[in-house]
C-alpha cells in the first residue's frame, strides 16, 4: 500500500499555504475578506467540527449525551463560528493564532497545528490540531478541529 505524504498539493498550493490561509482567517479584522477567505477555503457545504471544551464536556456528559461535537455547516455559519472566535480572543487585540510547525498532506486531508500567543510575545497560551479534508476542487469539506494543546 503506497499513502503518498507530501506538502505539495498540485494546483491548490502546498499544505503549509493552505494552513497559513486558514490561520490567518481566524485573524481577518475586515468582515469583507473573512467572508470572501471562507467562500475560498471551503467548500459551500463545507463544515467545521469542533470538540467542545472539557467543561462543556462534562456538562453535556452530565446531561447524558455521550458524544458533544459543536458544528458549522455552510458559509453563513462558518462566518458567524469564525466571527465569533475572532470578537473573543482577537479582536479586543489580546490574542493572535499562529501555524505551528509544519502542514502535512496525506492524501485528500491537510493536518495543521495553531498556536494562541499575545500579539509580539511567543508564549504558547493555547492551541489545537486540525484535520482539514479537501473536495476534488482543493477546498474544505470537513474541518475537524481539536483544541488544547
Amino acid at each position: 500500500m503506497s499513502t503518498k505524504t507530501s506538502t505539495d498539493t498540485g494546483s491548490t498550493g502546498t499544505a503549509q499555504r493552505i494552513a497559513d490561509r486558514y490561520v490567518a482567517l481566524w485573524n481577518q479584522p475586515d468582515p469583507e475578506r473573512r467572508r470572501r477567505a471562507i467562500e475560498e477555503l471551503w467548500a459551500a457545504d463545507g463544515v467545521h467540527l469542533l470538540q467542545p471544551p472539557a467543561d462543556l464536556r462534562e456538562r453535556a456528559a452530565e446531561l447524558g449525551f455521550t458524544e458533544t461535537v459543536l458544528e458549522a455547516r455552510g458559509h453563513d455559519a462558518l462566518e458567524r463560528r469564525v466571527t465569533r472566535a475572532y470578537e473573543e480572543f482577537v479582536g479586543g487585540g489580546e490574542y493572535a493564532f499562529r501555524g505551528h510547525g509544519e502542514a502535512v498532506r496525506v492524501g485528500d486531508a491537510v493536518r495543521l497545528t495553531w498556536v494562541m500567543v499575545r500579539p509580539g510575545e511567543d508564549e504558547v497560551l493555547g492551541g489545537g490540531v486540525d484535520l482539514l479534508v479537501l473536495d476534488r476542487d482543493g477546498r474544505i469539506a470537513t474541518d475537524y478541529q481539536f483544541p488544547g494543546l
